[in-house]
């Protein structure tokens, strides 16, 4: 891929970039090693050639079967919430891979992404771009994403990019002893949550961090 489609011009130029991480800044984003890849990471690959100008706009976009594309400020604060509370994170759980954008801003800050998506052409287009950047430690599953992956578990660490009504006790339960889930929760009414596993134990700990607004988790896959 040529250096100008990866840096952009115009609306994805990377001075469009720089106002966005200001942005972000001023909303309380203060992680640097978050911000930076936010900062490079070409979020209008990750859009279909239409909306690409908007790319860089703090706001959720479409992409397709009823998902969207979440917006930067909620990628690098949930981003931001995991590194910040997992003392490692050499195994991360995804589940959602949508476009792949929050898959390709994880895989630069952790050593192994494992991410599950149900709707397999999204998966298709996200395994794509993957291959395009170069990121080499993501495995992806087209599987429901409410079960986890169980054969690569324990994680450190979980994020979720859909809300489910309630917490599915199998990402629970795949958490590493003291890892981490960051996760959307609620329907009508969501919030963000934080879930602490207590050492090895069936202790866990929720702080409720802020109200957000994700597509809904839900159950089977898609062809």
């Amino acid at each position: 891929m040529s250096n100008l489609i990866l840096e952009g011009v115009g609306m994805t130029s990377l001075r469009t970039r720089e106002r966005l991480v200001q942005r972000l800044m001023e909303q309380g984003v203060s992680d640097l090693k978050v911000l930076d890849v936010i900062r490079n990471t070409p979020r209008h690959l990750f859009l279909d050639e239409a909306l690409s100008h908007r790319a860089y706009e703090d706001s959720a976009l479409p992409i397709g079967f009823g998902q969207t594309l979440s917006q930067p400020y909620i990628v690098a604060r949930m981003t931001e919430v995991l590194l910040g509370a997992a003392g490692s994170l050499k195994r991360v759980l995804e589940v959602g891979t949508g476009s792949g954008y929050q898959t390709t801003v994880l895989a630069q800050l952790v050593e192994q992404v494992y991410s599950v998506e149900r709707i397999k052409p999204l998966q298709d287009k996200a395994r794509q771009r993957l291959r395009q950047l170069g990121l080499h430690n993501v495995m992806l599953s087209h599987a429901d994403g409410g079960f986890g992956w169980p054969d690569k578990g324990p994680f450190d660490g979980i994020l979720s990019t859909a809300a489910p009504r309630f917490v599915p006790e199998d990402l629970k339960q795949q958490l590493a002893p003291n890892g981490v889930l960051v996760i959307p929760v609620g329907d009508r009414e969501q919030s963000l949550h934080l879930i602490l596993r207590v050492g090895d134990t069936d202790e866990f700990v929720t702080k409720i961090l802020e109200p957000v607004r994700f597509v809904p988790l839900l159950s089977g896959t898609t062809r």
